[in-house]
């Protein structure tokens, strides 16, 4: 029977960055992945061979800004083995029904004057909607790059100028009692209170709503910083696609002795008569042993409820089985996934169409009703079809080796209901989505970019449709959610998961926690991976860890007080 120190399930980029920094501490360490290609929801792959040879896909994940206010690029050394990153400008485009469009550019300044063009108001009011939002978010990034509830790590965080201005936005008591009260508001409330243009309004509040909500749910208004981590520290992909980052992290993986294992699903974590993990079985009976520990790297509700013996987690906390089960919340709204080769970008002729427009995001939200009913009707179970809102990216106008010279992918995501309502027990997984229904779905959202782009439907080569139930099964996630769980404030920070397992522990020993379901949350940003391997090392070897934390803080400190 093999062994490791350490075991991870699943080999998406969070695990991956996990094991990066455990063996780079000299633990050896295997991975299990489930599908035949390692990645889950950051892989790129070639996913129309037959009818579109050489275009490349990005099947989830595909616009990286959290990544960049966290170290693990620079600490891991990520471009040595192979990551470039390409960044975005202009980073969003959104035509209006009325002809106006909104162009955000990486730059604030920039942006402010595409506004102006139609409301010199919420041009003054963006640039200082968004200098609040900056301050905001520089004062916040310490938080990301700690265990949640290590005051200690998180204080060792700051330097002088994140503490500027994290005290600028809570300068005195009615300061500190307005930022509460904003973030216990909603994106809609927010929206409206700062800008009058629904132009402006309404790309601001998809934005927002790519945390899984709609723009009018309380706590939301902290979706925000979606829109002003486009302006700093900038949206990137990596060149070559969101896989990309995976080579890069599989080649130092492999560089330091790891073991990758693909089409290998786990289906039982081994729990020692002392209630200790000490390994996990896969499907068809074969066993690896864990000598420090087990992390997964896969939803904790899959996690505990499907492969961990109920009588062992009753032991460790006899409460917690029935938490996962009933406190986590997942609102049900999930995502289709459209993938086209393109003889040809699609070209918004009525908005003085230029093929930069497309190097970013192109967001279809006609006003923030629309917006608030992509995202409202998925949580009732139903398909906001209708009249569609949708995120459009053009991966190949910014990255052309994607695609063959002269031709181009889209990614599209519309947000659907994962269990469609009055459908359950029909369709896959039963969920009620069929072949048919996702075709007619994702016609429709066809038509809905072709109202902008009339060109689009003659430009489509081959088209590839992935119904909520299918990304669900293809990633493993649970109920079709891609951040494990909802990114709503109430399940951020020490409350993610939940409060008793917020900071990467189970109350089973030898079991640690890592992924988008634990803080800071999902997207691509590694820190979960990253955060989960600072708590395993400094229960392996606490006193040696705590020196290098002090050290990194000290350097950081210097470096900053004389830059």
């Amino acid at each position: 029977m093999q062994s490791y120190d350490v075991i991870i399930i699943g080999a998406g980029h969070n695990g991956l960055v996990c094991a990066a920094y455990l063996l780079k501490a000299g633990y050896s360490v295997l991975l299990l992945e489930k599908r035949s290609v390692p990645g889950g929801a950051a892989t790129t792959e070639e996913a129309l061979p037959e009818e579109a040879p050489g275009f490349y896909f990005n099947l989830c994940a595909i616009d990286h800004e959290f990544i960049h206010l966290g170290p693990v690029v620079e600490e891991l050394e990520l471009h040595k083995y192979g990551l470039e990153y390409l960044f975005c400008d202009p980073v969003v485009f959104c035509p209006h029904p009325d002809g106006k469009y909104f162009l955000g550019h990486r730059s604030i300044e920039k942006t402010c004057n595409e506004i102006a063009r139609y409301n010199t108001r919420d041009a003054q009011k963006y640039a200082e909607f968004m200098d609040y939002w900056q301050r905001l978010i520089r004062g916040i990034t310490p938080i990301f790059n700690a265990p949640p509830k290590s005051i200690v790590d998180m204080m060792g965080n700051y330097d002088f100028k994140n503490l500027q201005d994290l005290l600028s936005v809570m300068n005195g008591v009615d300061p500190t009692l307005d930022l509460i009260r904003t973030m216990l508001s909603s994106a809609k409330d927010s929206l409206n209170e700062w800008f009058d243009s629904e132009f402006l309004k309404a790309p601001l509040a998809r934005l927002a709503s790519e945390l899984g909500a709609p723009p009018s749910q309380k706590t939301l208004a902290i979706g925000a910083m979606m829109m002003g981590l486009r302006h700093h520290p900038g949206m990137a992909r990596p060149r070559g696609g969101t896989g990309a980052l995976v080579r890069a992290l599989l080649n130092l993986v492999k560089s330091e002795g790891g073991t990758v294992l693909c089409d290998q699903t786990v289906e039982q974590v081994l729990i020692s008569n002392k209630g200790r993990a000490e390994g996990v079985r896969v499907a068809g009976g074969k066993e690896y042993l864990a000598k420090k520990g087990v992390i997964s790297n896969i939803d904790v509700q899959r996690l505990l409820l499907n492969m961990v013996d109920p009588a062992a987690i009753n032991a460790a906390d006899p409460k917690l089985g029935e938490r996962v089960e009933r406190r986590i919340v997942n609102n049900n709204d999930s995502i289709l996934k459209i993938d086209c080769a393109l003889s040809e970008v699609p070209r918004f002729e009525r908005f003085d169409h230029k093929d930069e427009y497309l190097i970013g995001s192109v967001v279809i939200a006609d006003s923030v009703d629309h917006v608030e009913e992509a995202h409202a009707l998925p949580e009732l179970g139903r398909i906001p079809d209708s009249n569609p809102s949708a995120y459009v990216v053009v991966p190949t106008v910014l990255d052309p080796s994607m695609a063959p010279a002269g031709k181009h992918t889209m990614w599209v995501e519309f947000f659907a209901p994962y269990q469609i309502a009055d459908a359950q027990g029909t369709g896959l997984n039963g969920t009620g989505w069929t072949d048919e229904l996702k075709n007619k779905v994702a016609d429709r959202v066809m038509d809905k970019i072709a109202e902008y782009a009339p060109n689009l439907k003659n430009a489509v080569i081959a088209r590839r449709v992935e119904s909520p139930a299918e990304l669900s099964q293809r990633l493993g996630v649970y109920n079709g959610n891609h951040y494990h769980i909802d990114m709503t404030l109430e399940q951020m920070v020490f409350f993610r998961p939940l409060p008793e397992i917020a900071n990467y522990k189970t109350p089973i020993e030898g079991l640690f926690l890592t992924g988008a379901g634990t803080h800071p949350g999902g997207s691509i940003s590694g820190l979960p991976g990253r955060n989960c391997a600072r708590v395993f090392l400094n229960i392996q070897q606490p006193l040696k860890q705590n020196f290098k934390e002090m050290g990194d803080w000290l350097k950081s400190t210097l470096s900053s007080s004389y830059s």
